[in-house]
């Protein structure tokens, strides 16, 4: 997840600005955590994630055992990038849930809790996010330079080479700064995801490299290239005289713009405020909309499976269709006697 502390202050700023807040409100716990009711967010996480994690294990199923789909090569990205959002489902948010139920402890209270919470929250988050700025990338070579890719040793240049990359990097650099960091991690443990703040953040380069190609370059990546998409398509299909070409850029296109755009949603308005924060405003101004903006990161985690779903009609259809259908066929045999005898008499 994004840095919640701005990793160019002092950890004594920090504190100064956390005790600030904490002599106006009375309760340093309180202040420093989002003022959403505990027992409202419980239900906002649990209820959402137990069918977002359903859906990603259904859409998993299919997309690695159906070999059709398994062999098409915009399929691959949203694989890889549904495996890395069940780290979120499956430890982040299960993890924040106990939390809550411990009356605001992490259970269990040990240093491995935090390190494995850390990896998930920041580890898979951030890699999701770099996945999804290749996969902005890739669609739009997909859209308009699909010969790029027309060869296998193309797909394995293009294709293959940089997922690989992408997933070594985030493994190797989270790794490296969570479970071997150069400084000595705080441990909180009144606090969500041990206050959130490991000790590399605010650790010079390794803060500065995180924040900027973790962070800021992935979004301004993905906002770019889903503009430029849907600008190209909207002057394509001014000048376009074939329809199952268009069918197809517009597929690709709301495809993209669908995924991408939940990223931006819930990515940007904290990457600005942090922007901010680390160009001279002050760290208490916006500090509950940071507090919100960062709570609302768990959303992208929890709705983006969803989002792939529809975008699988066969899949989607599918899921629900055959729901319908059962309930059709234990429709009692007497009203369907009726019925018949009805349309009959009419």
């Amino acid at each position: 997840m994004l840095n919640m502390i701005i990793f160019s202050q002092k950890s004594s700023d920090t504190s100064e600005s956390i005790e600030n807040i904490t002599e106006t409100d009375g309760d340093s716990f309180e202040s420093s955590e989002i003022s959403l009711p505990r027992f409202v967010r419980f239900w906002i996480l649990i209820l959402l994630d137990i069918p977002s994690v359903a859906c990603t294990f259904f859409l998993l199923f299919h997309l690695i055992l159906n070999r059709t789909l398994r062999r098409e090569i915009n399929n691959h990205i949203i694989i890889i990038l549904l495996a890395f959002g069940l780290a979120g489902q499956l430890i982040d948010i299960p993890l924040y849930l106990t939390f809550i139920t411990h009356t605001g402890i992490v259970f269990p209270s040990t240093p491995a809790t935090c390190l494995i919470w850390w990896l998930a929250a920041f580890g898979f988050y951030n890699g999701g996010t770099l996945l999804m700025a290749w996969a902005a990338i890739e669609r739009y070579l997909l859209v308009y330079h699909d010969r790029l890719l027309s060869t296998n040793r193309k797909r394995l240049l293009i294709h293959y080479f940089p997922l690989i990359m992408i997933i070594l990097y985030t493994g190797i650099f989270y790794i490296v700064v969570i479970f071997l960091p150069p400084c000595e991690n705080i441990y909180d443990y009144t606090l969500p995801i041990c206050n959130a703040y490991p000790c590399y953040q605010s650790y010079g380069v390794l803060g500065m490299w995180e924040f900027g190609a973790n962070n800021i370059a992935p979004t301004v990546v993905v906002g770019f290239f889903s503009m430029l998409l849907l600008i190209r398509v909207t002057l394509l299909k001014r000048r376009l005289n074939q329809p199952m070409q268009w069918r197809k850029q517009r597929r690709m296109t709301i495809q993209l713009l669908s995924i991408t755009s939940l990223n931006l949603i819930f990515n940007m308005p904290l990457n600005i405020l942090s922007l901010a924060h680390l160009c001279g405003l002050p760290s208490d101004v916006g500090f509950e909309a940071q507090q919100y903006f960062y709570f609302s990161c768990y959303f992208l985690i929890l709705l983006f499976p969803f989002v792939c779903l529809y975008q699988y009609p066969d899949l989607y259809k599918k899921l629900f269709c055959k729901r319908t259908e059962r309930s059709i066929h234990v429709a009692p045999p007497s009203n369907a006697t009726l019925n018949i005898h009805a349309r009959v008499v009419f």
